[in-house]
């Protein structure tokens, strides 16, 4: 007799936030980051953080975030959307877990995390990730953007759980990333992708309409190219796990020869 097999652990609820500010052309860098070239024009600006080297993430930048406590469940009409089961199925199913308090959770985070008071400002939810259960310890983490609020004050962090700060352009990030800088994980990367086209924090708002759902697998990529690939719903991919199949794709390319965002239909591919 074989035991069955054991299943994975729930993820732990989490919320993130990614606070954005209009960047002033051929300004002084922000804290900690040197420009980009683009920064010369008109750009945003995104807050990040510096974990310590301990722990889950240790030593990457991040955004403000951090665990759904169960007091935030207590706060009437924080509730977030279901995901879209067209962008969530998939081996691991839609994901319907307990949807209350994650804008308390990052309200609180934030004020912890960065000395910041977001309780004023307007949070738009525009994802929701989950990585696969194949990792022992995995968050299913809400994603909101808001711009700063006027007078929202000097960055405060606490010189243990967070290390440092910076308000960057998308561009300086993801630059300093591809250079072996800074680290940060796939949903940090892939926002960062996402923002990089925008130069105002009010066309990024103004863009969300509903949240998009990234329930991941994972797949090894050609050892010619090593390192992973992340799938997500609507790629010919995901999710059984053929890179080469043609049709649509939606995926974060992770190889030794760098990272990239790559997402459209499949019908260039043929034409």
């Amino acid at each position: 007799m074989t035991d069955s097999p054991t299943a994975p652990p729930a993820p732990i609820d989490a919320a993130t936030v990614v606070v954005l500010r209009n960047g002033t052309p051929a300004a002084a860098p922000g804290h900690g980051f040197d420009p980009a070239a683009s920064d010369a024009r008109a750009h945003i600006e995104v807050l990040m953080l510096r974990r310590n080297s301990r722990g889950f993430f240790g030593g990457m930048w991040v955004f403000p975030g951090g665990r759904v406590d169960p007091p935030d469940r207590d706060t009437p009409g924080d509730v977030v959307a279901e995901c879209d089961p067209r962008t969530a199925a998939g081996p691991q199913g839609p994901f319907t877990a307990d949807r209350r308090g994650y804008r308390t959770a990052t309200v609180r985070e934030a004020s912890e995390e960065a000395g910041i008071d977001l309780s004023s400002a307007e949070l738009v939810h525009f994802a929701h990730w989950v990585p696969p259960p194949i990792r022992p310890k995995r968050f299913s983490t809400h994603f909101f953007v808001c711009a700063a609020p006027d007078g929202l004050g000097a960055i405060r962090v606490d010189g243990s759980e967070i290390l440092d700060y910076a308000w960057v352009s998308p561009a300086a990030a993801l630059a300093r990333r591809a250079v072996g800088e800074i680290e940060f994980v796939t949903p940090t990367f892939v926002t960062l992708t996402w923002l990089s086209g925008f130069t105002r924090a009010a066309d990024v708002l103004a863009s969300v309409d509903g949240h998009t759902c990234y329930h991941t697998e994972i797949i090894r990529a050609p050892e010619s190219d090593p390192g992973h690939v992340a799938v997500y719903v609507g790629d010919a991919a995901f999710p059984d796990g053929d890179l080469a199949a043609p049709g649509p794709r939606r995926r974060c390319v992770m190889v030794r020869s760098g990272w990239c965002w790559e997402e459209h239909d499949g019908t260039a591919a043929v034409a």
